[in-house]
Protein backbone atom coordinates (compact mmCIF):
# COMPACT_ATOMS: atom_id res chain seq x y z
CA UNK A 1 0.00 0.00 0.00
CA UNK A 2 2.82 2.36 0.85
CA UNK A 3 4.21 2.51 -2.70
CA UNK A 4 0.95 3.51 -4.36
CA UNK A 5 0.25 6.35 -1.91
CA UNK A 6 3.82 7.58 -1.44
CA UNK A 7 3.34 10.33 -4.04
CA UNK A 8 0.40 11.68 -1.99
CA UNK A 9 2.51 12.40 1.10
CA UNK A 10 2.07 16.03 2.14
CA UNK A 11 -1.09 16.45 0.06
CA UNK A 12 -4.47 17.57 1.38
CA UNK A 13 -6.86 14.68 0.78
CA UNK A 14 -10.56 13.95 0.91
CA UNK A 15 -11.36 10.39 1.97
CA UNK A 16 -14.74 8.73 1.57
CA UNK A 17 -15.23 5.92 4.06
CA UNK A 18 -17.89 3.28 4.59
CA UNK A 19 -21.15 4.45 6.18
CA UNK A 20 -20.89 7.61 4.01
CA UNK A 21 -18.32 9.23 6.26
CA UNK A 22 -15.98 11.85 4.78
CA UNK A 23 -12.63 12.89 6.26
CA UNK A 24 -10.24 15.59 5.05
CA UNK A 25 -6.71 16.33 6.09
CA UNK A 26 -3.02 16.42 5.30
CA UNK A 27 -1.49 12.99 4.65
CA UNK A 28 1.50 12.74 7.00
CA UNK A 29 2.20 8.99 7.19
CA UNK A 30 1.44 5.69 5.49
CA UNK A 31 1.63 2.19 6.93
CA UNK A 32 1.02 -1.32 5.69
CA UNK A 33 -2.73 -1.08 6.35
CA UNK A 34 -3.29 2.41 7.78
CA UNK A 35 -3.10 6.11 6.81
CA UNK A 36 -2.45 9.05 9.12
CA UNK A 37 -4.17 12.36 8.40
CA UNK A 38 -3.68 15.67 10.21
CA UNK A 39 -6.87 17.76 10.05
CA UNK A 40 -5.32 20.91 11.47
CA UNK A 41 -5.98 19.86 15.05
CA UNK A 42 -5.92 16.08 15.49
CA UNK A 43 -4.09 13.07 14.07
CA UNK A 44 -6.50 10.55 12.55
CA UNK A 45 -5.34 6.95 12.22
CA UNK A 46 -7.52 5.39 9.51
CA UNK A 47 -7.49 1.68 8.54
CA UNK A 48 -7.20 1.52 4.75
CA UNK A 49 -9.83 -1.22 4.49
CA UNK A 50 -12.61 1.33 5.11
CA UNK A 51 -11.44 3.84 2.50
CA UNK A 52 -13.74 3.66 -0.51
CA UNK A 53 -12.00 6.36 -2.52
CA UNK A 54 -9.81 9.43 -2.08
CA UNK A 55 -8.77 12.48 -4.05
CA UNK A 56 -6.35 15.37 -3.73
CA UNK A 57 -7.89 18.72 -2.79
CA UNK A 58 -6.59 21.94 -4.28
CA UNK A 59 -5.69 24.96 -2.15
CA UNK A 60 -9.02 26.68 -2.88
CA UNK A 61 -10.90 23.73 -1.31
CA UNK A 62 -8.76 23.26 1.80
CA UNK A 63 -5.36 24.34 3.06
CA UNK A 64 -3.87 22.71 6.15
CA UNK A 65 -0.41 23.62 7.34
CA UNK A 66 1.92 20.79 8.40
CA UNK A 67 1.80 20.09 12.15
CA UNK A 68 4.43 21.68 14.38
CA UNK A 69 4.78 18.54 16.54
CA UNK A 70 4.98 14.82 15.85
CA UNK A 71 2.13 12.30 15.98
CA UNK A 72 1.36 10.90 19.42
CA UNK A 73 1.75 7.31 18.25
CA UNK A 74 5.11 7.25 16.51
CA UNK A 75 6.84 4.06 15.42
CA UNK A 76 10.37 3.27 14.33
CA UNK A 77 9.06 0.39 12.24
CA UNK A 78 6.40 0.51 9.54
CA UNK A 79 3.01 1.57 10.84
CA UNK A 80 0.20 -0.97 11.10
CA UNK A 81 -3.18 -1.00 12.78
CA UNK A 82 -2.08 -3.52 15.38
CA UNK A 83 1.06 -1.52 16.25
CA UNK A 84 -0.98 1.66 16.60
CA UNK A 85 -3.47 -0.02 18.94
CA UNK A 86 -0.64 -1.41 21.05
CA UNK A 87 0.89 2.06 21.29
CA UNK A 88 -2.53 3.47 22.22
CA UNK A 89 -2.99 1.15 25.22
CA UNK A 90 -3.68 3.29 28.26
CA UNK A 91 -3.76 6.49 26.18
CA UNK A 92 -7.02 8.44 26.14
CA UNK A 93 -8.42 8.27 22.64
CA UNK A 94 -11.49 8.90 20.54
CA UNK A 95 -12.62 6.08 18.28
CA UNK A 96 -15.35 5.84 15.69
CA UNK A 97 -17.07 2.54 14.98
CA UNK A 98 -20.66 3.01 13.87
CA UNK A 99 -23.60 5.41 14.03
CA UNK A 100 -23.05 9.12 14.62
CA UNK A 101 -21.35 8.99 18.00
CA UNK A 102 -17.65 8.74 18.76
CA UNK A 103 -16.56 6.72 21.80
CA UNK A 104 -14.05 8.13 24.26
CA UNK A 105 -11.81 6.16 26.60
CA UNK A 106 -8.72 3.99 26.18
CA UNK A 107 -7.58 0.67 24.72
CA UNK A 108 -6.82 -1.97 27.36
CA UNK A 109 -6.09 -5.15 25.34
CA UNK A 110 -5.57 -6.23 21.73
CA UNK A 111 -6.51 -9.79 20.82
CA UNK A 112 -6.47 -11.68 17.50
CA UNK A 113 -9.48 -10.07 15.80
CA UNK A 114 -10.84 -7.64 18.40
CA UNK A 115 -9.69 -5.20 21.01
CA UNK A 116 -11.00 -4.13 24.40
CA UNK A 117 -11.83 -0.48 24.98
CA UNK A 118 -12.78 1.06 28.32
CA UNK A 119 -15.26 3.94 28.17
CA UNK A 120 -16.33 5.93 31.25
CA UNK A 121 -19.85 5.89 29.80
CA UNK A 122 -20.22 2.33 28.48
CA UNK A 123 -17.49 0.65 30.59
CA UNK A 124 -15.84 -2.44 29.04
CA UNK A 125 -16.42 -2.78 25.31
CA UNK A 126 -15.36 -5.51 22.89
CA UNK A 127 -14.72 -4.06 19.43
CA UNK A 128 -14.11 -5.95 16.20
CA UNK A 129 -10.84 -4.94 14.53
CA UNK A 130 -12.61 -5.13 11.18
CA UNK A 131 -14.98 -2.30 12.12
CA UNK A 132 -12.69 0.37 13.59
CA UNK A 133 -13.07 3.33 11.22
CA UNK A 134 -10.52 5.67 12.83
CA UNK A 135 -8.70 6.48 16.07
CA UNK A 136 -7.69 9.91 17.38
CA UNK A 137 -5.27 9.99 20.32
CA UNK A 138 -5.82 12.75 22.87
CA UNK A 139 -3.11 15.27 23.60
CA UNK A 140 -1.29 14.46 26.83
CA UNK A 141 -3.04 17.08 28.96
CA UNK A 142 -6.61 16.05 28.18
CA UNK A 143 -9.00 13.52 29.73
CA UNK A 144 -12.49 12.49 28.56
CA UNK A 145 -15.26 14.67 29.99
CA UNK A 146 -12.75 16.40 32.28
CA UNK A 147 -12.74 13.40 34.64
CA UNK A 148 -9.96 13.15 37.19
CA UNK A 149 -7.81 10.14 38.13
CA UNK A 150 -10.26 8.93 40.78
CA UNK A 151 -13.26 9.19 38.48
CA UNK A 152 -11.48 7.51 35.56
CA UNK A 153 -8.54 5.38 36.72
CA UNK A 154 -6.37 3.57 34.20
CA UNK A 155 -6.82 -0.10 34.96
CA UNK A 156 -6.93 -3.33 32.91
CA UNK A 157 -10.21 -5.06 32.23
CA UNK A 158 -11.34 -7.48 34.93
CA UNK A 159 -12.80 -10.09 32.58
CA UNK A 160 -11.04 -13.17 31.25
CA UNK A 161 -10.34 -12.67 27.55
CA UNK A 162 -10.28 -15.24 24.76
CA UNK A 163 -7.93 -14.78 21.82
CA UNK A 164 -10.75 -14.54 19.26
CA UNK A 165 -14.02 -12.63 19.36
CA UNK A 166 -15.96 -15.76 18.41
CA UNK A 167 -14.69 -17.69 21.45
CA UNK A 168 -15.22 -14.64 23.66
CA UNK A 169 -18.86 -14.35 22.57
CA UNK A 170 -19.42 -18.03 23.23
CA UNK A 171 -18.07 -17.48 26.77
CA UNK A 172 -20.74 -14.81 27.30
CA UNK A 173 -23.63 -17.32 27.35
CA UNK A 174 -26.16 -16.12 29.92
CA UNK A 175 -24.89 -12.51 29.87
CA UNK A 176 -27.08 -9.53 28.95
CA UNK A 177 -25.27 -7.45 26.32
CA UNK A 178 -25.72 -4.55 23.91
CA UNK A 179 -24.52 -5.15 20.34
CA UNK A 180 -23.60 -2.44 17.81
CA UNK A 181 -23.92 0.64 19.97
CA UNK A 182 -25.39 3.58 18.12
CA UNK A 183 -26.01 1.68 14.90
CA UNK A 184 -29.34 1.17 13.18
CA UNK A 185 -28.97 -2.53 13.96
CA UNK A 186 -28.37 -2.11 17.69
CA UNK A 187 -29.62 -5.14 19.59
CA UNK A 188 -29.98 -5.83 23.32
CA UNK A 189 -30.38 -9.37 24.55
CA UNK A 190 -29.12 -12.32 26.56
CA UNK A 191 -26.59 -14.53 24.85
CA UNK A 192 -27.78 -18.12 24.42
CA UNK A 193 -24.92 -19.50 22.33
CA UNK A 194 -22.78 -19.07 19.25
CA UNK A 195 -23.12 -21.62 16.47
CA UNK A 196 -21.97 -21.57 12.84
CA UNK A 197 -20.97 -17.91 13.20
CA UNK A 198 -24.44 -16.84 14.36
CA UNK A 199 -25.16 -15.50 17.84
CA UNK A 200 -28.45 -16.63 19.36
CA UNK A 201 -29.96 -13.95 21.61
CA UNK A 202 -33.13 -13.67 23.69
CA UNK A 203 -34.69 -10.18 23.63
CA UNK A 204 -36.66 -8.47 26.41
CA UNK A 205 -39.90 -9.90 24.96
CA UNK A 206 -38.31 -13.39 24.95
CA UNK A 207 -38.03 -13.50 21.19
CA UNK A 208 -35.06 -15.35 19.70
CA UNK A 209 -32.92 -13.54 17.16
CA UNK A 210 -29.79 -14.67 15.30
CA UNK A 211 -27.00 -12.28 14.40
CA UNK A 212 -24.17 -12.91 11.95
CA UNK A 213 -20.78 -12.49 13.67
CA UNK A 214 -19.39 -10.74 10.59
CA UNK A 215 -21.72 -7.80 11.29
CA UNK A 216 -20.91 -7.57 14.98
CA UNK A 217 -19.10 -4.27 15.55
CA UNK A 218 -19.22 -3.64 19.30
CA UNK A 219 -20.36 -5.39 22.47
CA UNK A 220 -20.77 -3.79 25.84
CA UNK A 221 -22.17 -5.20 29.03
CA UNK A 222 -25.28 -4.07 30.89
CA UNK A 223 -23.78 -4.90 34.29
CA UNK A 224 -21.12 -2.14 34.04
CA UNK A 225 -18.10 -4.44 34.01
Amino acid sequence: MKSIFKKLMGENLKLKLSEKKVLTGLLIDIGSDILVLFDGKDYLYIPAVHIQDMNVLNSSEISINPPADSPNLEHQDELSLRKILNSAKGMFSEIYITGNQAIHGYVTSIMNNYFVFYSPVYKTMLISLNHLKWLIPYTSNKRPYGLNNEQLPLSPTNISLARSLEVQVDKLAGELIVINLGGHCQVIGKVVKLENNFIELVTAKQEYIYLNMHHLKTIHFTNNQ
